[in-house]
């Protein structure tokens, strides 16, 4: 039983990987046509959408207003606002963040926090996951000379990685609102849509504002 359960282990995390590179790969792929980048994010919210009506019957209107809000903050930024370096570090943020957090949660998390709403996610791992993200930007920042103020970008950063935390935590709310542990099974690995994207959907909202600031 102990070695099935390692074995499932294993096979989640091996699935999580493979679907993350393919993700990765779809969205540089996508970068080199704008037309390409705004269909796929498109998609990706419809996806989400379908699965909310599907796979979710408590707070429809709720949730759903939430998506809107975040697809028009989408649309407005790609629109107004679109630049093409501060948009990759913007889903870089959210990709290191959510790795980092992922592994150092898995290999060193002892202190779960957010219980009621998220019973995995550890101290740790929100630890790891901020101060690692941090540093790979340190290094980007020292390697990549380009005219950059040091103290936005650092607040853009933490920003991104703070309501990507709470993006991951109303995505719970409302599985656990609905009794629900995965918005599907359409991504092995991750879940849903919803699960995977539940980071951007928040904070391009943030981005949004930012920008506009």
């Amino acid at each position: 039983m102990i070695q099935l359960k390692e074995t499932m282990v294993y096979k989640n995390l091996y699935n999580r990987i493979f679907f993350s590179l393919i993700f990765f790969v779809i969205y540089f792929v996508a970068l080199n046509n704008k037309f390409l980048l705004f269909l796929f994010v498109t998609v990706v919210y419809l996806i989400i959408l379908y699965e909310v009506i599907k796979f979710f019957k408590n707070f429809l209107k709720l949730i759903s207003s939430y998506l809107l809000l975040s697809y028009l903050c989408f649309v407005t930024y790609y629109f107004i606002f679109f630049d093409l370096l501060t948009f990759n570090i913007f889903i870089l943020t959210i990709i290191f963040f959510d790795t980092f957090s992922f592994f150092t949660g898995k290999f060193f998390g002892k202190n779960f926090i957010f219980k009621f709403l998220s019973p995995k996610k550890t101290l740790e791992g929100y630890m790891g996951g901020f101060i690692l993200t941090n540093i790979c930007f340190f290094f980007y920042i020292y390697f990549i000379h380009i005219e950059i103020q040091i103290f936005i970008f650092l607040i853009f950063i933490n920003l991104t990685i703070l309501t990507s935390i709470v993006g991951d935590l109303i995505e719970s709310y409302f599985k656990r609102k609905n009794y629900i542990k995965d918005s599907s099974k359409y991504l092995p690995g991750h879940g849903g849509y919803f699960d995977r994207f539940d980071s951007f959907i928040a904070s391009i909202i943030m981005l949004t504002v930012f920008s506009l600031l």
